[in-house]
């Protein structure tokens, strides 16, 4: 059997996604999917391009700022969905127009001094960790209103990814009910940013309206350099 291309992959996962939005009464043109890029050289990004990709997502600020100075030819949106330093945020903002991964104050300060707009979601941490990223939900109401305050950040929703160990079934139900208190706040904030490549069917059938897959597409990464 002929090893699957990435244009292959592409077009076999869309098809899956059509199928489990399907499945659960759901249109596929409701559901984003960002295509996940770290790693990857930019080459890999431009045959993405050209097989009907139009979002990617990387999550190291150095690797994708190169990236993109390649691929600024392409008709992409590029999406940052790795844990953000607040000192690279504007950075960040200057190649990226979505940021999956808002979750601390000092993060949402610096992007108040954009002399542009970016859309963001907040990161909700399901782990309890601290270490990890995403804002405690004890925390959430607070940052949820201080991005409210913030001109240059336009709220769209949440992002989690469902931890180790957890059915992710049981983690996206957390995060409706998360989301619900962004919602009291923020009603247009509906976005869900939720499934990877191991669970993105189980993300469609609690309501995703972003996929962030990986592998499932890219195929295995390169070693990190």
């Amino acid at each position: 059997m002929a090893t699957e291309s990435v244009t292959d992959r592409w077009r076999r996962v869309s098809d899956e996604i059509a199928e489990a939005s399907q499945a659960v009464g759901r249109d596929p043109d409701d559901i984003t999917t960002v295509v996940v890029t770290k790693f990857h050289p930019a080459p890999l990004v431009r045959e993405l391009e050209a097989a009907g990709v139009r979002h990617v997502g990387e999550s190291r600020h150095q690797e994708a700022s190169a990236k993109y100075a390649e691929l600024t030819d392409l008709d992409l949106t590029w999406h940052f969905v790795g844990q953000l330093q607040s000192n690279k945020a504007r950075a960040v903002a200057d190649y990226c127009s979505v940021i999956h991964s808002l979750d601390r104050s000092s993060v949402v300060a610096k992007l108040a001094t954009l002399e542009h707009s970016i859309d963001g979601f907040i990161e909700i941490n399901l782990t309890g960790d601290p270490g990890r990223g995403g804002v405690s939900p004890d925390d959430l109401g607070a940052l949820t209103e201080q991005i409210l305050s913030t001109p240059t950040i336009t709220l769209r929703g949440v992002m989690a990814v469902a931890p180790q160990g957890e059915p992710p079934v049981d983690a996206f139900a957390r995060v409706r009910q998360l989301h619900n208190t962004v919602l009291a706040l923020a009603p247009s904030a509906t976005g869900l940013s939720i499934g990877m490549s191991g669970d993105y069917r189980e993300a469609i059938a609690a309501g995703a309206t972003h996929l962030r897959i990986g592998t499932a597409i890219t195929g295995k990464r390169p070693a990190a350099t």
